[in-house]
């Protein structure tokens, strides 16, 4: 937890300024989302990977080789002579994302009964928040009061540190307990072949699968655009913009502990729609924002309904598959990502440029309003989970 918290306080310096910085090195809008559109083909294969490698070789490995490519990648972010360039730094940091997200959510999970699931998912979340408290203020105020050259700079150390202690924890015999199998090309068919079942059976994980893909959507429609928002619409500087990521956060912490209790308590489908519902409601009042306190007011719904969502979803998940297969079905599922939302960066740029800059922010709003109602319906358990079968298709209402 203490390496993906100093990981993390890197990404979100780095990441979260990453529209800015493109523009900084020349890139227009429609730059920007080409450059997020190429980048999602990394996740779009190798989180599925990542997750099996996860499953084969160990959590605790997995993560380690994904921190190496997240070196390398925060290595070519600081050195990138112009925008076209980010595109390959993206791409290879992109790669530890693939490996260390599916392996972290199934180490958790691994590690905790499905009656407590929600509630350890949540309090996890709630002492990673402390990346976007310390992050983005940070980053700003590097950027503004330096250059985005220096907080790349100091970026790449941070993650440099926490790449140091994933690699020595993966090879001390301290911390590495896990069975280890050697992944082969059999097991990887066998895997894919059972989640393909889960998909098809017309049951939970089929509209979960679909929810997720259609939010994916949505989210990538305007992402890679708030922050250009935020300061050529609305006005807000770099350190303003910093500041609401870091008020975000703060909400998170207050509230994902709750959250994880909800859905544990009252079955996960209940987080998941309300926390949809807010994220549109935070869409409709950050559209026409002019003042901090309105885009403030914006970021703390937003908290509150991630702090809902999230700790619901990685608990639903972990539940549709049995134990060994947790690994690639996070990797699977957050590879919709790729899959599904592939070309909606370009297609938000196109939109902004198009009718107005206001458009694809709209189009997730009510976008989140229609996963928020299918999910309601649709995304209800038995209360016993469905990974508590050796076959993965038992239980799939």
């Amino acid at each position: 937890m203490g390496a993906m918290i100093l990981a993390n306080i890197s990404s979100m310096m780095s990441f979260g300024y990453i529209s800015l910085y493109l523009a900084d090195l020349g890139a227009g809008v429609s730059d920007i989302g080409t450059v997020f559109t190429i980048t999602s083909l990394v996740p779009l294969v190798l989180q599925i990977v990542g997750g099996w490698l996860s499953d084969s070789i160990g959590r605790l490995k997995t993560i380690a080789i994904g921190s190496v490519a997240g070196v390398i990648g925060a290595i070519g972010l600081w050195l990138a002579p112009s925008w076209e360039w980010t595109i390959l730094a993206i791409g290879i940091g992109s790669i530890s994302m693939a490996l260390v997200g599916p392996s972290f959510s199934s180490f958790i999970a691994d590690q905790t009964e499905e009656e407590n699931r929600g509630k350890v998912f949540g309090i996890t979340q709630s002492l990673y928040q402390v990346v976007g408290v310390v992050g983005p203020p940070v980053g700003g105020y590097i950027a503004q009061n330096y250059s985005y050259k220096s907080m790349y700079f100091v970026s790449m150390l941070l993650y440099s540190v926490a790449a140091i202690v994933r690699i020595w924890m993966a090879n001390s015999l301290k911390f590495n307990t896990e069975n280890n199998e050697k992944p082969t090309v059999q097991s990887f068919k066998k895997s894919i072949k059972t989640l393909v079942g889960l998909i098809l059976s017309g049951g939970v994980v089929t509209w979960m699968f679909l929810a997720d893909g259609t939010s994916d959507i949505a989210i990538r429609l305007s992402d890679s655009l708030s922050t250009i928002f935020q300061q050529e619409i609305g006005g807000q500087s770099i350190q303003e913009i910093g500041l609401l990521t870091s008020i975000q956060a703060v909400v998170m912490m207050i509230f994902n502990i709750p959250g994880g209790w909800l859905s544990d308590k009252f079955g996960e489908r209940v987080g998941i729609s309300i926390g949809f519902f807010l994220f549109a409601t935070c869409f409709f009042i950050f559209i026409p924002a002019t003042e901090f306190w309105q885009y403030a007011l914006a970021w703390i719904i937003s908290g509150i309904g991630a702090s809902l969502l999230m700790p619901a979803y990685e608990s639903l998940i972990s539940k549709m598959v049995p134990e060994k297969m947790r690994g690639i079905a996070f990797g699977f599922f957050r590879s919709t990502l790729g899959i599904i939302s592939f070309p909606a960066p370009l297609i938000g740029a196109a939109l902004w440029e198009r009718y107005s800059p206001q458009t694809p922010f709209l189009f997730t709003a009510y976008m989140m309003i229609v996963v928020g109602i299918v999910s309601w319906f649709k995304l209800n358990i038995p209360k016993n989970g469905i990974g508590q079968s050796e076959s993965p298709l038992d239980g799939v209402s």
